[in-house]
């Protein structure tokens, strides 16, 4: 089986990096590629990886990156139609995220001829606003099943439309996505060990951190970290600061934007993280911070919810927290029993190697695929 993994990237992430390779954007298209899966950012080559090892042949595409679409462009002899020749290497900086995408031709242009050239039995799409359904309906007279992930607000109903199958970490959105008429089925997210051989040894030199972006999806939980600020001496690692009023407390304690391994290596440096989630979630755990913090060794100390049971035991692999006021009650305890920290984050670290990995995610994917395809590839 052969499967195109299409993604976009955060453009602050996109930004920074070829500000500080300013040489980059002229590099072949691979080289470009390889460069930025080397930082693994996001879920990297992380799917990829495993399902080649697998026996399957999977490919990643970046679509959003505008000098990286653009090398295979010209090395493709791909002519972009309304897609300005002009101003190649700032061109990225504009924010290309959302339905924005699907209004710029010359990226869904590339795009679809990249996905077309690769010929996939399956496209999976780790970003569901970047194909319009027109599109998608396009493609598949060639391609076998068409698959999307999410883990954020659902987009508009004509960007979802042409999937045959929407998978989701959120087990809420199952039952909502199968009534629009889209099969869905839950499948949680994982770690990649191979962070852990790119970090080397690292020093826990920070007692407590929150490493994350702070946006209007995160606005609930923007109350409890300035209550944190105030009462901890919590470190603040990501993007959005820029987003909080002049006089918000996490400002003063914030180390600025992390991407990749700078972020995974913020939570290796911290004795204990915590964790919160976006208003989607609900009362469901489901984040990328789960497995990334247990992952490189951190104590994740969460926000509780229903299911967290399902994933970790609590108190013994992960804390839970109930509110701010219980959140700062946990960190002063444990802060007090640096041996109950180094327990309950070698125990969730064991967990999420024995359970949490996306080794273990891309076996439990295949079986997932297997299902879905048959002769026409479109219904189980």
């Amino acid at each position: 089986m052969r499967i195109v993994i299409f993604d976009t990237y955060y453009r602050q992430f996109l930004t920074r990096h070829y500000a500080a390779n300013p040489k980059l954007a002229d590099r072949s298209f691979e080289d470009q590629r390889r460069n930025l899966l080397s930082q693994f950012f996001g879920t990297s080559d992380f799917y990829s990886r495993h399902l080649n090892n697998l026996g399957w042949e999977a490919h990643d595409l970046i679509g959003n990156c505008v000098p990286l679409q653009m090398a295979w462009a010209r090395e493709n002899d791909f002519h972009i139609r309304e897609f300005s020749l002009k101003i190649p290497h700032r061109f990225f900086r504009v924010p290309l995220i959302g339905p924005l995408l699907s209004s710029m031709p010359g990226l869904l242009d590339v795009a679809v001829a990249q996905i077309r050239k690769l010929k996939p039995d399956v496209l999976y799409c780790q970003d569901l606003s970047f194909f319009p359904g027109r599109v998608l309906k396009e493609l598949k007279s060639d391609i076998r099943l068409i698959v999307g992930q999410i883990a954020s607000p659902l987009p508009p109903s004509d960007f979802l439309s042409g999937y045959d199958l929407i998978l989701t970490s959120f087990p809420h959105f199952v039952e909502r996505i199968q009534a629009l008429g889209i099969r869905s089925e839950y499948f949680r997210i994982a770690f990649e060990r191979r962070v852990l051989d790119e970090l080397g040894a690292v020093e826990k030199d920070i007692d407590i951190s929150f490493v994350g972006g702070i946006s209007a999806h995160h606005k609930n939980a923007i109350p409890i970290l300035e209550h944190l600020a105030r009462n901890t001496n919590i470190a603040f690692f990501g993007y959005g600061a820029n987003n909080l009023p002049q006089g918000s407390p996490i400002l003063a304690a914030h180390r600025g934007e992390v991407w990749g391994l700078d972020m995974y290596r913020a939570l290796a440096r911290s004795r204990i993280t915590i964790n919160r989630h976006i208003a989607v979630a609900e009362k469901y755990a489901n984040n990328m911070r789960l497995y990334e913090a247990t992952g490189v060794g951190a104590l994740l100390l969460t926000d509780s919810k229903s299911n967290l049971g399902d994933l970790f035991v609590e108190g013994q692999e992960v804390v839970s927290y109930s509110d701010a006021r219980d959140a700062v009650k946990q960190i002063n305890r444990l802060l007090l029993e640096h041996d109950e920290i180094n327990q309950i984050a070698a125990a969730g670290q064991r967990r999420t190697f024995s359970e949490h990995t996306y080794e273990h995610r891309m076996h439990e994917l295949i079986g997932i695929l297997g299902r879905h395809i048959d002769g026409r590839g479109r219904h189980a």
